[in-house]
């Protein structure tokens, strides 16, 4: 029995209108809306809640202002959720119903498990090539002008005491170390295979309770690259890149949004089986990002509007004749 994954994440806004038109560009689709609530989803099913920050029906807020406000993990059956609920019934806040059970974690998250309502999807993806195999013969790589976010693979908070975070996770639903910035970060995956992280938890100098980031799923660096442009070109701010991590091996780019802290484009992440031996890492900026791009990719690169060759159509390499 282990957990399957990210299910759904609910956010409490400040701004619902703005909130629906920022997920809307960033390509997720738009299931149900009303006065009081959003509902968005992924390609394969994984839910995006926008409600008011101050629903009722929401857990208490561990920081002010926008944020999220719980995370829904998804199991197999309902015997996992008897056997999660067992070991989360001492937790703070927890609760029990049909179809969820839940508390809060050492951090002060909602944290709940439902039976996954994600359903499998099946993508055409190109390989790469390099020099020792070659993934794509006669088919040029794919050129994306929008992201479609597969899932929410991965969710990072700001923590309090990172110790006692990682061993909520380890000790209540199984998680599994990936890498550890010692005393200070824990990577954490569901199981052990999967993909690096599902959770990424992070204890500032001066600890603190809050969300760095939610990260949505895309097929590869080219929707990266796409996706990123196009939220950046329809006018919302860049936080960070594109760029690569070298834990992880990703490819990402950041937006500032109005939900709360950021989200991320990723893609390419490392998979990890239950061989991989965790590494310790000292944090800084050389082992956050590889290369990452400030403020994004600007307006005078390829396929983004208002550049100097929307208006020619000529190629971005192409000199004026002297």
């Amino acid at each position: 029995m282990s957990v399957l994954g990210i299910d759904e994440i609910t956010f409490g806004v400040e701004d619902l209108a703005l909130c629906q038109q920022f997920f809307s560009d960033w390509g997720l689709t738009l299931l149900s809306q009303s006065d009081t609530e959003q509902v968005f989803e992924t390609l394969n099913g994984c839910r995006v809640v926008i409600k008011h920050k101050d629903d009722p029906s929401l857990p208490p807020a561990f920081e002010e202002g926008p944020t999220l406000r719980e995370v829904v993990w998804g199991v197999e059956s309902d015997d996992d959720l008897d056997l999660y609920a067992g070991r989360m019934v001492t937790k703070p806040g927890f609760f029990s119903t049909t179809e969820r059970v839940g508390c809060l974690d050492p951090n002060g998250m909602g944290v709940r498990l439902q039976k996954s309502r994600k359903r499998a999807v099946t993508l055409e993806c190109v390989g790469h090539n390099t020099w020792g195999e070659r993934g794509r013969i006669n088919t040029p790589s794919p050129v994306y002008d929008k992201a479609t976010p597969i899932e929410v693979g991965h969710v990072v908070f700001f923590v309090k005491d990172v110790n006692a975070c990682e061993a909520f996770y380890r000790d209540t639903f199984g998680f599994v170390i990936s890498d550890r910035y010692p005393n200070k970060g824990a990577f954490m995956r569901c199981s052990e295979e999967g993909s690096h992280h599902n959770i990424f938890l992070l204890q500032p100098p001066e600890p603190r309770a809050g969300l760095n980031h939610v990260a949505f799923t895309v097929r590869d660096l080219h929707e990266v690259f796409g996706g990123g442009m196009n939220v950046s070109r329809l006018g919302w701010d860049t936080e960070l890149g594109p760029g690569r991590h070298p834990i992880s091996s990703a490819f990402f780019w950041y937006f500032r949004n109005p939900a709360g802290a950021l989200v991320e484009y990723y893609a390419d992440e490392d998979l990890l089986t239950a061989e991989w031996q965790p590494r310790e890492f000292e944090p800084g900026p050389t082992v956050f990002a590889e290369w990452a791009i400030s403020g994004g990719i600007d307006g005078n690169t390829r396929r983004q509007a208002n550049g100097p060759q929307a208006a020619s159509k000529t190629f971005i390499t192409a000199r004026d004749k002297p």
